[in-house]
């Protein structure tokens, strides 16, 4: 594609991460599902991170995590989401500018605080995550501009904005002006509990999609069945591109009658989970947008997750990448 000032554009909720460690008995204490994603609210978030041990602190999101780790790896990368006027928003814009991702939306000096999510790992890398919107859910279509979504290759659009409603007209809106600069759409399923809510209007969007991204949860929920190779054949026939990961095992991009097998990379050592897909997404898209090959794009997306893996966040050093 030509005339792309970037190459991709991530959109989604812009959330400030609060990564801490815990031990299982934490998470029962707090009534908390292993490996969930909830949304609680200021009250909830206050009270949950009162009671966290010390943790790191950075810009997030599952869509700000992609496009950060895109522009690690050297893509021309942007990022749409509301932040308010506030210390969370400040330091959300310092760290995804930081990294190389271009970041234009204006920030609200009304309304909610920076959103925020508390992410707590256990032992085992498992990552269980609470997340307050505030200010997240008031990024709209009044926020789109179809001058820069014509600006990229690919907008690549989170799942999770199909919770808030204004979000999800952000979320339409954004996908319409791609289609209608003949731009690529990606989207990410985000979290097999995000599916359950909105599994109806998900599938339906389908129509809109030219590469799909999921864990084999997330797409064998999205279209109940049973098994990964019925989620394949299913995908297949509504999408022309998906990468789909299955942890350890790796991932298959499947692409018209092709399954390619992609062995997943090791991390030295198994840290934290948090994040691992949306590098995943990071580097597929990054080297897609460079014309490689598909077994090429699904290598680069393995080793970007298996650096997130090593670490605590979803943000590895640039180092990493080196």
């Amino acid at each position: 594609m030509t005339n792309a000032k970037l190459d991709i554009l991530a959109i989604g909720n812009a959330i400030v991460d609060v990564v801490a460690p815990v031990d299982h008995a934490f998470l029962s204490r707090h009534d908390l599902h292993p490996g969930s994603m909830r949304l609680i609210d200021g009250t909830t978030a206050a009270a949950l991170y009162a009671a966290m041990p010390p943790g790191q602190e950075s810009s997030g999101g599952s869509a700000a995590n992609t496009a950060a780790i895109a522009a690690m790896l050297g893509a021309r990368a942007g990022f749409l989401g509301k932040v308010a006027d506030d210390q969370l928003g400040t330091v959300f814009r310092h760290d995804i500018t930081a990294v190389g991702v271009e970041f234009p939306s204006v920030p609200s000096r009304s309304g909610d605080p920076t959103a925020s999510c508390l992410i707590l790992v256990t032992p085992d890398g498992q990552r269980t995550m609470n997340t307050f919107l505030g200010a997240a859910i008031e990024f709209s279509a009044k926020d789109i501009d179809p001058a820069v979504i014509a600006s990229a290759q690919i907008v690549y659009l989170e799942g999770y904005l199909f919770d808030p409603l204004e979000a999800r007209a952000a979320f339409l809106a954004a996908s319409h002006a791609a289609r209608a600069a003949n731009r690529k759409v990606a989207l990410s399923l985000s979290d097999a509990f995000c599916v359950e809510r909105h599994r109806a209007e998900l599938r339906a969007f389908l129509k809109h999609v030219d590469i799909l991204f999921a864990n084999e949860t997330e797409i064998t929920s999205l279209y109940e069945v049973n098994s990964f190779e019925e989620a394949i054949e299913a995908a297949r026939h509504d999408v022309k591109l998906a990468a789909l990961t299955r942890s350890e095992a790796g991932s298959v991009i499947v692409h018209l009658n092709e399954a390619i097998s992609i062995d997943a990379v090791p991390p030295s050592e198994l840290v934290d989970s948090t994040g691992a897909g949306d590098a995943y997404a990071g580097g597929f898209l990054t080297a897609y947008t460079q014309g490689k090959s598909l077994a090429e794009c699904g290598a680069l997306a393995s080793r970007a997750a298996s650096a997130v893996l090593s670490q605590y966040g979803a943000r590895p050093a640039p180092s990493a990448f080196a």
